[in-house]
């Protein structure tokens, strides 16, 4: 009997989702957060090896990931203490705008990538609820970043997300496998250090 080869999951890319004065007032706003919480090293529940992007976050909860505590989402920063800043207003107005979801976003992870960072093929199970989305919003140099199906050695396909970009897992692709394979340097002149950061807002507790 042919068993058909499983294919990437669909996921919604909406290129220039912000214009450039837009991610100009966003980039602002991050760094305003990256001041108040400033970014982290997570390391691996069970090795404890680094992860190649410094992190941080913004809204009610935040997500981390340490050897002792393995991935979780807490209230505080994890090495202030503190809780975290609010999550700017645009950040909001774009889930409203992309979401398709009546409940706002709980978390908004800040992964901060330079040249030579990475994600590898993961997904985002760590809610409780799957039905609300996973949306990111990219600033900065482009990222090559891939989309599989619910097994890890699905098959990919590869979209590059440039500054401005949304990307949304949603319905099948919510716990589709997917990272980032390579940054682009020099491709964007938005953070004047160069580099990208990806927002990525999530539900965290049930919707509603």
């Amino acid at each position: 009997m042919h068993v058909p080869e499983a294919k990437p999951l669909t996921f919604r890319h909406i290129p220039e989702a912000l214009d450039g004065r837009a991610q100009a007032g966003l980039a602002e706003a991050v760094a305003a957060v990256l001041a108040e919480a400033p970014p982290f090293r997570p390391t691996m529940p069970r090795t404890g090896t680094p992860f190649s992007v410094n992190m941080s976050n913004c809204g009610p909860l935040g997500w981390v990931s340490d050897k002792a505590g393995g991935y979780r989402y807490q209230a505080t920063h994890p090495v202030t203490g503190r809780p975290w800043p609010p999550m700017p207003e645009l950040l909001v107005d774009m889930w409203r705008a992309h979401a398709r979801c009546s409940a706002l976003p709980e978390a908004c992870l800040i992964n901060l990538y330079d040249a030579r960072a990475k994600m590898g093929a993961h997904q985002d199970r760590d809610e409780a609820d799957f039905s609300a989305p996973v949306l990111s919003v990219s600033l900065g140099d482009d990222a090559v970043f891939h989309v599989g199906g619910l097994a890890r050695s699905d098959p990919k396909v590869r979209v590059v997300l440039r500054s401005g970009d949304v990307l949304v897992l949603e319905g099948p692709s919510r716990l589709a496998f997917h990272g980032v394979d390579r940054v682009v340097r020099d491709t964007s002149l938005l953070l004047p250090e160069g580099g990208r950061i990806n927002l990525t807002l999530r539900r965290v507790t049930k919707v509603e």
